[in-house]
């Protein structure tokens, strides 16, 4: 007879199953590490050369050959690269060179891979952090996982080798601060000092660990009256003040000749970088100097996950609350006082940037480290929901199982996203409307996507060499030297290429100034919530689409339906606000230069002093395409009114080296015919020198100065003119002014005018304010006034 054997009780299973559950749990941190390296060997092939990473390395070869004595101080990168620290990408280069790496293919890889292994090794930080803080190894899994999951933070830990390590060692101090405390041992304190001192070489808003682990270190002396414990203390502190201190220094060849230069530089560099490349904020162009005071908070609110951003949020109110009902413990518990040590390092840094204007670009990039205290308070949050329904089990299994729910989702994100979670957004911003996003945020400032551009058009034409227009050219070097070598690339625009790369920093805010690009004929389009911001362009029929081929000959069709405004070595047309320039029996030679337009408005809002100049002349932005035997190019112009306009194409940013270009205006078309129009005009006075130069009062009866000057040298056309307007009151003036008595609004004609036909021509508006007279000429530095004329203004 079979005998069946017994299923054993459920009592007796139960201790088996927490056995292994509690292995796992114990294992499972280092499992989850283990697994994020892999992905990231895996995964770092698809990401980009970011634009920073060759400077970066180029600081650290300064760096390191000053270090073996094969270059002197004169041999480190000028300002303000000489005083970056270089803790994190000295490591990087020496690895490289160990490994004997020549291409950069394989530096790049390698510089992602030990970029992101230190971002992994921080996340462990925080985990032995928060086990260390609440003992739960289940909270601090949460803890290991939020500071993973961050998509735009785990994007930069590839990319960034400047935030994100900045932000991986502040996270790795706070792990240490806690430890300094817990141990209490000088050797511990001395550990805490090296951290500090490393995150200040990283960025020098490292420093204030500084005087806040001093000022714990205050409360204990006041909470203490045994003298042991006492000196211990300041032992303790002073090891701890000495090491941070001069560590940073230690770290920094630039700062072995001027030791007391090196921190106020890095100061004055943190709040008032000379970086004034404008960007795209809530659908203003803006500069860095004048981002409003909520910038940082609303990149930080827009572009975290809603799941972290509430649990932080509960965390905030936790600690405050805590600290705000018990002021008194604050300096005598030390759990507390490190609670309200992370709020301090999140809420301040947000405080200080808004007050003081510091200059911020590239989103929140620059206080990326404050993710470091909102993770954890955002487990802090948790742990504090979780305790509220400590006594309802299933309320609280079910909040831990919600929170699994939230991480879940958020990795489902970044694996859609792959490889451009740093353009996330959360829904605290429009990301289903078409086009939203590209008007209103920069997207991709650091210019990631073109690797994937690059990699597609290698896909379409297999076996095939390829020309590329790539003003960057950067991302082309994370690919494989054998992929590399069929891709031509130009930075210059005088080749002709098949395709043209048009990149995100500068097309949103065209595209802001100019409506919708004409980008039907794109064959790759990077997309994020259905908004492209790259796009590659084929520049010839044969290798658009045959819809986008059709497209554009529809737009020849109607532009030759009409007369051209522009006779020329193009014909421009004009239809609505849209300028199309057509060359008939065109060469490959034809359409390799940039066409651009300088736009002067008819009513500038623009405060006195300031040309009315919508953006250089050499703006380019477009190119012309190859439409079965003709070139045709177009460009959008601006919805407000405008005065005139010049055209044509060349060879830089620069009107001086135009190759053709025409001036037209909308009140009186053509050049000549405008100048007549004022010299026959009853009101204009013209005053005769070596320009000529004459007072028009336009249709808005605003007045404006025209200077003109035919077959002018390029000497006259470079020298700067002065301009100075006296008004009938001297309280129309700025503040600033009212003692000198008269405006000043000097310019260039690079700036302010154009070179038409070897003409020398500039048109500058006048401000509102009642004027008595003006005096204008040119002048230079060696030579003083060159010629001037003054001019009284009947009003």
């Amino acid at each position: 007879m079979l005998e069946l054997t017994p299923p054993v009780p459920a009592a007796h299973r139960l201790p088996g199953l927490r056995r292994a559950l509690n292995t796992l749990t114990v294992h499972s941190p280092l499992l989850i590490c283990a697994l994020f390296l892999l992905l990231g060997l895996v995964l770092s092939g698809d990401y980009g050369v970011g634009t920073d990473e060759q400077i970066q390395r180029l600081i650290a070869i300064a760096n390191l050959d000053y270090i073996l004595g094969s270059a002197g101080i004169d041999g480190l990168l000028p300002y303000p690269e000489n005083i970056y620290g270089v803790s994190f990408e000295l490591p990087l280069l020496l690895a490289e060179r160990a490994l004997g790496l020549t291409d950069y293919y394989h530096i790049h890889r390698l510089r992602l891979i030990l970029s992101h292994l230190f971002f992994i090794a921080a996340a462990f930080c925080c985990y032995l952090l928060v086990y260390r803080l609440f003992n739960n190894r289940l909270l601090a899994i949460v803890a290991l996982l939020l500071f993973l999951l961050h998509p735009r933070l785990y994007a930069h830990s590839f990319l960034n080798s400047k935030d994100l390590p900045f932000l991986s060692m502040f996270m790795i101090a706070l792990y240490l601060l806690e430890r300094a405390w817990r141990r209490d041992t000088v050797g511990a304190f001395v550990l805490l000092g090296l951290a500090v001192g490393v995150l200040t070489n990283l960025r020098i808003m490292g420093v204030m660990l500084l005087p806040a682990v001093l000022a714990l270190r205050g409360f204990d002396l006041l909470a203490t009256g045994a003298w042991g414990r006492r000196k211990h203390i300041l032992v303790t502190a002073g090891v701890f003040a000495l090491i941070a201190g001069l560590t940073p220094l230690v770290l920094s060849p630039y700062a072995w000749s001027q030791p007391l230069d090196y921190l106020p530089s890095q100061l004055s560099l943190t709040v008032k970088n000379p970086i004034y490349v404008a960007q795209l904020f809530q659908g203003e162009s803006i500069i860095p100097t004048e981002t409003p005071p909520h910038y940082a908070l609303t990149w930080f609110a827009i572009t975290t996950p809603p799941f972290i951003l509430l649990l932080g949020l509960v965390g905030i109110a936790a600690a405050a609350g805590r600290a705000l009902t018990r002021p008194r413990a604050v300096f005598g518990n030390t759990r507390l006082r490190f609670w309200v040590l992370l709020l301090a390092c999140f809420i301040l840094p947000l405080l200080a940037v808004a007050w003081q204007n510091f200059v911020l670009f590239d989103n929140w990039r620059h206080l990326y480290f404050i993710y470091a205290p909102f993770c954890l308070l955002a487990v802090l949050g948790l742990h504090w929901l979780a305790a509220a329904l400590a006594r309802r089990r299933p309320l609280k299994a079910g909040l831990y199982g919600l929170a699994g729910v939230g991480l879940g989702l958020i990795a489902l994100q970044m694996a859609q996203l792959h490889p451009h979670q740093h353009i996330y957004f959360n829904f605290l911003v429009d990301r289903t409307t078409p086009e939203y996003l590209r008007t209103q945020y920069e997207l991709d400032p650091w210019i990631m996507a073109d690797r994937g551009a690059y990699q597609n058009l290698l896909e379409r034409h297999p076996g095939e060499t390829m020309t590329v227009f790539d003003v960057r050219a950067k991302s082309v070097l994370a690919l494989p030297a054998r992929e590399r070598q069929r891709l031509t690339l130009h930075a210059a625009n005088t080749h002709d290429p098949d395709y043209v790369l048009i990149w995100q920093r500068d097309f949103p805010q065209l595209y802001l100034r100019h409506g919708p690009d004409l980008d039907f004929n794109s064959v790759y389009d990077v997309r994020f919530y259905n908004n492209t911001f790259l796009t590659v362009k084929a520049l010839d029929a044969a290798l658009m689409t045959p819809a986008a081929a059709d497209a554009y000959r529809e737009l020849y069709r109607q532009a030759i339906a009409s007369e051209p405004i522009i006779r020329a070595y193009y014909d421009v047309y004009l239809q609505g606000k849209t300028l199309t320039f057509i060359r008939e029996d065109c060469r490959p030679g034809d359409r390799a230069v940039q066409f651009g337009v300088r736009i002067y408005p008819d009513r500038p809002e623009l405060p006195p002093g300031r040309l009315p100049d919508t953006g250089s002349y050499r703006r380019l932005y477009n190119r012309a395409v190859g439409l079965d035997g003709s070139c045709l190019a177009v460009i959008r112009l601006p919805d407000y009114p405008i005065a005139h306009i010049m055209v044509g194409q060349g060879y830089a940013d620069d009107i001086r080296q135009a190759i053709w270009e025409e001036w037209y205006s909308f009140q009186s078309p053509g050049l000549d015919a405008s100048i007549a129009a004022i010299r026959q005009d009853p009101q204009a006075t013209a005053l005769r020198s070596v320009f000529e130069v004459f007072l028009e009062r336009g249709d808005d009866d605003r007045q404006r100065l025209l200077y003109y000057k035919p077959d002018c040298s390029r000497r006259e056309y470079e020298t700067r003119f002065f301009l100075h307007i006296y008004p009938v009151a001297t309280d129309s003036l700025p503040p600033e002014r009212r003692g000198i008595g008269f405006a000043n609004q000097d310019f260039y004609l690079p700036h302010g005018g154009g070179w038409p036909g070897g003409n020398c021509l500039a048109v500058v508006p006048l401000p509102d304010y009642p004027i008595a007279e003006i005096r204008t000429g040119q002048w230079t530095p060696e030579q003083g006034q060159l010629w001037a004329v003054e001019l009284a203004v009947e009003q």
